[in-house]
């Protein structure tokens, strides 16, 4: 049986469209995705300087789980400008997820915000 190392989060939402609260196009491929394709944005210390970029991670949560697209650094260092759409500093413990993740792991729509799960390389 394979061990599957899993680190503890908070998933957040985002949008990752043009015009969405991501602000500007995702960091690793400067692209604009949509809200129905399960992509995450990561804390800058898990981000690890591009190295997770587009790799796939599996998001456990709500007694489901659901592989997603790393395309975008939570800035960890920076934010309250303009590159950030004025959001504060992410935490070093989010996975700012697409609503395409919150509905494949079958969260009411109410219930959107955040969530404890955990993660892991796929």
């Amino acid at each position: 049986m394979e061990y599957v190392v899993k680190t503890k989060a908070v998933l957040t939402i985002n949008s990752f469209e043009k015009g969405g609260d991501g602000g500007g196009p995702s960091e690793c491929d400067n692209n604009y995705h949509s809200d129905d394709t399960p992509v995450v944005a990561l804390s800058t210390g898990w981000f690890n300087n591009m190295q997770r970029c587009l790799q796939n991670i599996t998001i456990y949560g709500n007694g489901r789980s659901v592989s997603a697209m790393v395309v975008d650094e939570c800035d960890s260092t920076a934010g309250c400008d303009a590159d950030h759409d004025y959001q504060p500093p992410c935490p070093n413990n989010i996975v700012d997820a697409s609503k395409a993740v919150w509905k494949a792991l079958g969260v009411s729509k109410g219930d959107w915000g955040e969530l404890d799960i955990y993660w892991s390389q796929a």
